[in-house]
């Protein structure tokens, strides 16, 4: 490892030897041919002064302008991979929650999409949802259900939290670990029977916690199908699992 970065440098330092030196023997040339070192400094100068401003163009304006396309091509990789996570497990598990909150026909109101939505009621949505008192009823859940539904999707959620680049996508991994962590809690009871009070308390918040991200990623993953992927987001649309009259066949 050491060697090869030793070559690398020794290497880049001859090239940069060699370049000055030829740059120096095309001056000395232009002094004997020309006699008019006036001249040749006058053009140096110059063009040491453009090396502060291609300095600047390169460093500040290139450099983010490269910097902004990667930050946008890695938020498509993991948009694909939150697509990934809904398909997978996302919306099966939000089908459950929901189904256990009695108050859910008023977040689900606002998120009846189509695909006239503009980024202004993609906003408004997104506040309202934020303003939502989550409720899920523990009772109305089948902890041993939801247990092998998320036991099932385990290897799944460890490959995605094994991604690198999520680190990128805060919300999605605090989500990601979210998830985890109730399957976590699922997994290490044998039994549902006979919950203490504050087990069963202990239990709701952490559904209540997946539940409240999974509803604000979900919309933020719709927005970004909406504008990037529209055929997708039809498709999504088909099978909002807030919209009671969803149909996946256009009718």
């Amino acid at each position: 490892m050491v060697k090869g970065v030793r070559k690398l440098f020794n290497w880049q330092v001859l090239l940069g030897v060699c370049l000055l030196s030829m740059s120096a023997i095309v001056y000395v040339i232009h002094y004997y041919i020309f006699r008019d070192a006036h001249h040749i400094f006058l053009y140096l100068i110059g063009d040491i002064a453009f090396v502060f401003i291609e300095m600047l163009l390169v460093v500040l304006i290139l450099h983010r302008l490269l910097g902004y396309r990667e930050k946008m091509a890695m938020l498509n990789k993991l948009n694909m991979a939150i697509g990934s996570f809904y398909s997978e497990v996302g919306l099966g598990l939000l089908r459950m929650l929901a189904a256990a909150d009695e108050k859910s026909k008023t977040v689900s109101d606002e998120l009846i999409l189509s695909s006239n939505w503009t980024a202004r009621e993609f906003q408004a949505a997104g506040r309202k949802i934020k303003k939502y008192e989550y409720e899920v009823q523990i009772k109305q859940i089948s902890l041993e259900s939801l247990k092998d539904y998320l036991n099932s999707k385990r290897d799944f959620l460890l490959r995605l939290l094994e991604n690198p680049n999520l680190l990128e996508h805060e919300s999605f991994t605090n989500l990601l670990w979210a998830v985890f962590h109730l399957t976590e809690e699922l997994a290490y009871r044998r039994t549902f029977q006979g919950l203490t009070v504050k087990d069963s308390q202990h239990l709701a918040g952490d559904i209540k916690r997946v539940y409240q991200l999974l509803v604000s990623e979900w919309l933020d993953y719709m927005k970004h199908l909406q504008k990037d992927y529209p055929y997708l987001f039809s498709l999504a649309v088909r099978t909002n699992p807030f919209d009671p009259n969803a149909c996946v066949e256009i009718k």
